[in-house]
């Protein structure tokens, strides 16, 4: 399947920071109004610069390239513009349905409220969406609120989260330097959510281990795992003298599976990171393909599109070069993140009808 053929399917997108998916061009107009120094200031200059210091083979270090991108995220100027190209971006690459995460916490440097830097996204949101339809198309976005798992201010943000539930706000998030803080550091704010039933993903399985799972999913209640790509950590595989191979799940794994927990996966991300380092260093060894074969809900997404340089589309892309993925493979990923989407039952059932259509169509 081309690129092409790829971008024109309808897809879901559940994994995707605000921060992480910024113009060049944005930014550096941005950083002028507000004399913000930038490392480039010709936008192709500057995101090659994202590209290749978000390629670190660490997380901590890939981090650091978003001090750029939520400085000039301060305003509600900035905020709503960024808000609304990015809904105006994942529509030209095909996503139907997006939930586009980020920390309302990371932009009060200028005098904004978590309330008003929450309702200039969503301002943002509902401006690109019109324009979405004003060009004949349509797409539904939600926000992940998130909570930086460093800052302890995870209870404060749940409120937050879950008094903007009815203003576009679709679920809560917990992010950032993930060793060292796990979820159980803010297990009163999942002690909330879960009184209010207001669904929760985390991050986990990334920079951390099985414990760091175990613990989103048990002081967590995460619905999803946020990447979870080292749940393959708990998969053995052995082979005989005969060249016969068996696999099976430790008791994490298999709960993980059976209970159809989605996989917030992001192949790109996930190598930059040095996530999948324990596999290897291509997209080929990333245990994507392992996972989808033993019956995980695996779904597909960018995690920061600015700094991988990618789409939606170009993750897919990579997939199929380096799996050989047909329509049917693909339209399974698309259905998985759709069930897993934070959405009403109802709403989730038309989704998916919406992805069957436009894959039968292709």
């Amino acid at each position: 399947m081309s690129p092409d053929q790829i971008a024109a399917l309808p897809k879901v997108s559940l994994h995707d920071h605000l921060d992480g998916g910024l113009r060049p061009q944005t930014i550096i107009e941005l950083a002028e109004a507000i004399s913000l120094e930038l490392p480039a200031t010709d936008a192709a200059a500057l995101g090659t610069w994202f590209a290749e210091n978000a390629d670190s083979g660490s997380l901590v270090d890939y981090l650091k390239t978003f001090d750029v991108t939520t400085a000039v995220m301060q305003t509600r100027e900035g905020l709503e513009r960024v808000a609304r190209e990015f809904v105006q971006d994942l529509a030209a690459d095909g996503v139907i349905y997006g939930e586009i995460r980020w920390a309302p916490e990371q932009h009060l440097t200028r005098g904004l409220s978590l309330d008003e830097v929450v309702e200039a996204v969503q301002e943002g949101l509902d401006n690109g969406v019109a324009d979405v339809a004003a060009s004949g198309r349509s797409i539904r976005v939600g926000q992940l609120v998130t909570a930086m798992r460093h800052a302890d201010r995870g209870l404060e943000i749940a409120e937050l989260a879950v008094r903007h539930r009815d203003n576009g706000v679709v679920g809560f998030d917990f992010a950032g330097a993930e060793a060292g803080f796990p979820p159980s550091r803010a297990r009163a704010a999942f002690d909330y959510l879960a009184e209010q039933n207001f669904p929760a993903t985390v991050h986990a399985g990334e920079a951390d281990g099985l414990e760091s799972i175990r613990s989103a999913l048990l002081d967590g209640r995460a619905l999803r795992l946020g990447h979870g790509v080292r749940i393959a950590e708990d998969v053995t595989i052995d082979s005989n003298d005969d060249e016969a191979t068996y696999v099976s799940l430790g008791r994490l794994s298999q709960w993980v599976r059976d209970r159809e927990i989605a996989l917030e996966l992001s192949p790109s991300s996930n190598l930059q990171t040095g996530a999948i380092a324990a596999w290897g260093r291509e997209i080929v060894d990333h245990p994507f393909d392992l996972l989808y074969q033993l019956g995980f809900r695996v779904t597909v997404n960018t995690d920061n599109r600015l700094m991988s340089n990618t789409t939606l589309t170009g993750e897919l892309a990579l997939l199929v070069d380096a799996f050989g993925y047909d329509l049917i493979d693909l339209e399974i990923f698309q259905r998985n993140a759709a069930e897993a989407a934070f959405l009403p039952y109802e709403e989730r059932l038309d989704l998916v009808d919406a992805i069957v259509t436009g894959f039968g169509d292709a």
